[in-house]
């Protein structure tokens, strides 16, 4: 059963097998080892020791070289660099570094948004405001979990809404080539969250 490791390199450890963009890619008995003793452990630090326990054996003789060898062949049929995704941190070990993937989510921005108002209308009437929408039209896909922006979105109305007089609290967006960003402004009192077109988010 293949495993996807990276973008184009795949691994079937039942086959004991790997490819690059669909292509086999034939190693050696220790490459192989060396790259699934890594992946199995992604970005955990592995020391040498315990690599060579575990690939070598526990009767091979240490030699500190012999791992940067096998490493060095292993990253040229791979067509990795000297850095990524397998970094050498000196003195240490090795760590085979694996980015978390970044999940998309379609989001109706004026349907959620008006949800969200609507589940804290009592403390935004308490508070004697008005809710606005005006938004940028045709923003609908967002880098981020809809949970994630309903928690960010409480905090920044939570952080607001003590220091609010009667008027309105708006909410309103703005599309840059780099960010989405969302406006909380309650009666000239503004809160940004802004939102990258991929990555992490920000609130300001």
């Amino acid at each position: 059963m293949w495993s996807i490791i990276t973008e184009h390199i795949e691994i079937d450890r039942e086959q004991r097998c790997v490819r690059k963009d669909g292509e086999v890619v034939h190693l050696t008995g220790l490459e192989y080892g060396l790259l699934d003793y890594l992946t199995a452990h992604a970005n955990r630090l592995c020391t040498r020791l315990e690599l060579l326990d575990h690939v070598w054996g526990p009767r091979f003789q240490y030699d500190p070289g012999t791992i940067d060898v096998h490493l060095n062949a292993l990253r040229r049929k791979l067509g990795w660099s000297k850095s990524r995704p397998i970094e050498t941190i000196r003195g240490a070990g090795l760590i085979f570094r694996v980015e978390k993937p970044v999940e998309r989510y379609t989001i109706d921005l004026q349907t959620f948004l008006a949800e969200w108002l609507q589940s804290h209308e009592v403390d935004i009437t308490s508070a004697g405001l008005t809710a606005q929408l005006q938004l940028t039209p045709f923003v609908n896909e967002l880098t981020i979990a809809p949970d994630a922006l309903r928690r960010m979105l409480d905090g920044i109305l939570m952080a607001l809404l003590p220091a609010a007089q009667s008027g309105v609290l708006r909410l309103s967006s703005k599309l840059t080539m780099q960010h989405f960003t969302l406006s909380m402004d309650i009666n000239g009192t503004i809160s940004d969250l802004r939102i990258p077109i991929s990555g992490d988010f920000d609130a300001s």
